[in-house]
């Protein structure tokens, strides 16, 4: 594995395409931006930077595929048909979308590889879920009314997607979308555009027609024109609160339909009679799995004060132990951050956690090994004694740093777990299912789970309360977000007779 890593970073620099209307595209003025691996520091690919005319022609592309091609009024059986080959093409070449997602934003090969092989069963589930979508038929209180609902697919949908997950967000969106029979237009993170661009190689290969979906990349401006375009029915948007709200402002003044996944500081929550080993590795994973870059990300441990002092000082001797590494290499325990930007970010609120008197149990340092200087790393971090008020246990940080909050009952964990803007998953570790139940119930967020965390499906809807996001992605759920209801009155008696008394 460690030559394959290494055969992975000498692969020869290449200049990559937009992918519009079914033809690979540079931009139109011809400008284009450099991927950096954030492990090496290096540029190792180069895509273009879209101009409006592009974004133009993408949106273009798709309302012609969607208003004049055969896809939205397809049969369902062919949408699900193509999701399936989708599927198929990604179980026989998903290394290679592994091995790219890798070098743009430095997540772990042992986590980004099944993550990717996984990607198949979205499109296998949404095939089905093309399969079965249907309206109800409603019995109403009028004499000879059939009435029944249909739901339609929205348009053109534009796809925003982050640089965390690049393809696994996108497949939350892209999957129920086009099962519904919407056409869609990408714009990746620019810190992860190629393993978009690379996907839309498979989705060419698996033979869907022309314009239904289309990538542009660039940076925020590039996502800003796509988001303002007049021709986009839908924005389906995936990164921070601040840029969400901005999104939904926009949507709100046309009235385009919107779904926002947003951020989180979400409360992992430990009472004194949980597991302290697999409380432990929930915790580990809930903060320190993908460097801490996920908007689900355990970034509040509140633990019990019956317990604290020895479950601090447990977690901290595992938080040490920690392998940072090439995110390349099978025995690496943690990759670095994804990019200049995120680094500095990171470190910035690890110098305001200390200005406010939070204590630093471990970590909040570049790593001294030699092997790691050229890399973004940051060392597992955890403080000590926090309180919620406190602007690091408010803030989204989107890193490697863990909060540390002591709670005295069930209650006070609630007002903890609650006292933020946020709503988008929680964590409790408890053995007591009477207890479990009632703070599933009291926790205001989208997602809780029970004596594990940071588990996700394709099955299961996945979204936020507060200012964590509207709507939900994957599960039956997600599809509808991606539809409209029509509803049909059909009279099947003798015509209405009274035209100023419409229950005659």
């Amino acid at each position: 594995m460690v030559e394959q890593a290494a055969d992975i970073r000498q692969r020869d620099f290449r200049s990559y395409r937009m992918h519009i209307d079914g033809q690979w595209v540079d931009a139109a003025d011809g400008q284009g931006f450099d991927c950096i691996d954030p492990y090496s520091g290096l540029a190792w690919a180069r895509v273009p930077t879209a101009t409006i005319a592009d974004v133009d022609a993408a949106v273009a592309a798709a309302r012609l595929a969607f208003e004049q091609g055969d896809w939205a009024n397809a049969l369902p059986a062919k949408r699900a048909r193509l999701l399936r080959k989708l599927g198929d093409l990604i179980e026989s070449e998903f290394q290679e979308l592994a091995n790219v997602q890798v070098l743009e934003n430095g997540k772990l090969m042992r986590e980004v590889l099944g993550q990717t092989q996984g990607l198949a069963a979205f499109c296998y589930y949404f095939a089905g879920a093309a399969e079965h979508l249907h309206g109800d038929t409603v019995p109403v209180s009028l004499p000879d009314m059939f009435n029944y609902t249909t739901r339609e697919p929205i348009g053109v949908i534009a796809a925003v997607t982050p640089w965390n997950s690049p393809l696994a967000l996108l497949f939350w969106k892209l999957c129920p979308a086009l099962a519904a029979g919407n056409t869609i237009v990408v714009k990746p993170s620019e810190v992860t555009p190629v393993s978009t661009l690379v996907f839309a190689e498979l989705v060419e290969k698996a033979g869907f027609p022309k314009g239904v979906f289309n990538v542009v990349t660039g940076d925020g401006s590039v996502g800003a024109a796509l988001v303002k375009h007049p021709g986009v029915d839908k924005i389906a948007f995936t990164g921070s609160t601040a840029v969400g709200i901005e999104v939904a402002k926009e949507a709100a003044s046309r009235l385009a339909r919107v779904s926002l996944e947003l951020g989180g500081k979400s409360p992992n929550i430990v009472f004194a009679d949980a597991e302290f080993d697999n409380a432990i590795n929930g915790i580990l994973a809930g903060i320190f799995g993908a460097t801490g870059q996920t908007c689900l990300a355990g970034s509040r441990a509140l633990i019990h004060v019956d317990i604290y002092e020895q479950f601090a000082k447990r977690l901290v001797e595992r938080a040490r132990a920690i392998k940072l590494g090439d995110p390349l290499h099978p025995d690496s325990e943690m990759g670095t951050l994804s990019c200049r930007m995120q680094y500095d970010k990171v470190m910035h609120w690890i110098q305001v956690g200390l200005e406010d008197g939070a204590e630093l149990l471990t970590g909040g340092r570049h790593p001294t090994a030699d092997a790691l200087q050229k890399g973004l790393f940051v060392e597992p971090t955890i403080f000590g004694n926090v309180g919620n008020s406190m602007r690091i246990a408010r803030e989204e940080i989107f890193g490697p740093v863990l909060c540390l909050i002591p709670f005295k009952d069930e209650a006070d964990a609630i007002a903890i777990a609650n006292d933020t803007r946020f709503g988008l998953a929680a964590g409790v570790w408890t053995n007591d299912i009477k207890c479990a139940n009632r703070m599933i119930k009291k926790i205001r967020a989208g997602t809780v789970w029970v004596n594990t965390y940071r588990r996700t499906g394709y099955s299961m809807p996945f979204g936020g309360m507060k200012q964590s996001g509207l709507g939900r992605e994957n599960g039956r759920e997600a599809i509808h977000e991606y539809t409209e209801v029509k509803s049909v009155w059909i009279d099947s008696g003798p015509g209405m007779r009274d035209p100023f008394n419409p229950r005659a």
